[in-house]
């Protein structure tokens, strides 16, 4: 390393600095942000299927449309990031996902609220996809673990409480009429949270000093995702990531609506009381990420998969502590699955392995908004055990392609 460069490194965000304290704060609240509107809707599911007087599949739109416009959206934020600069993306991601929000609680009509929901996702999208780029380039060396360490836990801690703000506020804030309701306030109060976080972000986070600008190209970012597809271990990594999210996030939305129907006839806020158990999520990716490290990757892979399987018959009967311990095992289980994918992905790919990445969570976040709709028929059709059985068989076919990724891996 040349003077120059050493002199650059010192620079750098380090730990341990009154900089560091303030960027990895302002990025734990834009973590925070981004979650909670991103599954804000997922717990008042049921009211607005009351509300606006649709199927409950089609109230899950207000969650799926958010997931998948955000994930095709990610793949391109990405590359504009590098001919904008990392923290406009960033600051607009939180920024205008929250004046949708916001809007969101005042539309009158349920074109309205999908068309909202949508845009939440593109403005969405910047957050994620850049993020680590950012911290990358930043930060020192060592640092940049614990950082992102810190933006995982915010989105961790934002998405959990995102749903539980939405839940106790649609049951117990003031109702001050048809067009200002309980989840409508809800959705306010998180709007807020979101706009706060914007200017703690923009007055605390530092400047890119790092960033070198590239030219933006569509042509080179197709033909890097289009590459991947032709290896055969990537494939079938994006395959397992779309069944798994899907299998998962039909289970979570339609939880609330059997928690909230006969036998159990449990209030909104009680029954999202279920989410308070998204903190076992952490520790199944941190435990399963490192028992990888020790045991392959192949073989976790198969016993998370297996772990949320077991999650998921457990929480079959009608009984609140069934539906309470296979919840926290199927969590534990599926944020495994999501660790060990997550780092085998780039780890798979020759070259380009930021795209990589970008491929798997594309597929990952499409999977959960198609399932976790189409779930909604077998809701209708056949009720908790129609939900059951179509994630059972997403989560089998996984289990197969997961089984089959260990040879194919091992040939690359």
């Amino acid at each position: 390393m040349t003077g120059r460069d050493e002199a650059a490194a010192d620079r750098k965000i380090r730990r341990g600095t009154a900089q560091y304290s303030k960027t990895s704060w302002a990025i734990f609240s834009c973590g925070f942000s981004i979650f909670a509107v991103l599954y804000c809707t997922q717990p008042i599911l049921p009211k607005l299927a009351e509300e606006f007087n649709v199927t409950p599949a089609q109230s899950s739109l207000a969650l799926s449309l958010t997931t998948i416009t955000m994930a095709i959206s990610m793949v391109f934020a990405s590359s504009l990031s590098e001919a904008f600069g990392r923290k406009p993306l960033m600051l607009g991601a939180v920024f205008f996902s929250s004046l949708f929000t916001l809007a969101l609680a005042f539309a009158t009509q349920w074109e309205h609220v999908l068309w909202l929901r949508a845009l939440a996702g593109v403005a969405l999208s910047g957050m994620p996809a850049v993020t680590l780029a950012y911290m990358g380039e930043e930060f020192e060396k060592d640092s940049i673990a614990p950082a992102v360490g810190l933006y995982i836990a915010g989105g961790a801690v934002g998405g959990m409480s995102g749903r539980l703000l939405a839940s106790f506020l649609a049951d117990y804030g003031p109702d001050l009429g048809p067009y200002l309701s309980s989840w409508r306030l809800a959705m306010i109060g998180i709007a807020i949270t979101g706009l706060i976080s914007t200017f703690i972000f923009w007055r605390a986070l530092a400047p890119s000093n790092y960033f070198m600008p590239r030219e933006f190209s569509p042509v080179a970012l197709t033909a890097s995702l289009l590459g991947h597809m032709r290896n055969a271990g990537i494939v079938l990594m994006v395959i397992v990531g779309f069944l798994m999210l899907g299998a998962y996030m039909a289970l979570f939305n339609y939880v609330g609506f059997r928690l909230q129907a006969q036998p159990f006839r449990l209030s909104q806020s009680i029954a999202g009381l279920i989410f308070i158990i998204y903190p076992i999520g952490s520790l199944g990716s941190a435990h399963m990420g490192a028992l990888a490290g020790r045991y392959g990757r192949g073989r976790m892979l198969v016993a998370s998969i297996a772990i949320t399987i077991l999650g998921t018959l457990i929480m079959s009967p009608d009984s609140l502590l069934a539906i309470g311990v296979g919840l926290i095992v199927l969590t534990y289980g599926f944020f495994g699955v999501h660790s060990i994918c997550s780092g085998w992905a780039p780890a798979l790919a020759e070259r380009d392995k930021a795209q990589a990445s970008s491929l798997y969570l594309l597929f990952y976040y499409i999977g959960g908004g198609v399932a976790g709709s189409l779930a909604g028929v077998f809701w209708v059709a056949h009720g908790w055990m129609g939900v059951a059985v179509f994630s059972l068989i997403a989560m089998c076919i996984a289990v197969v392609l997961a089984a089959l990724m260990m040879r194919v891996a091992a040939t690359q």
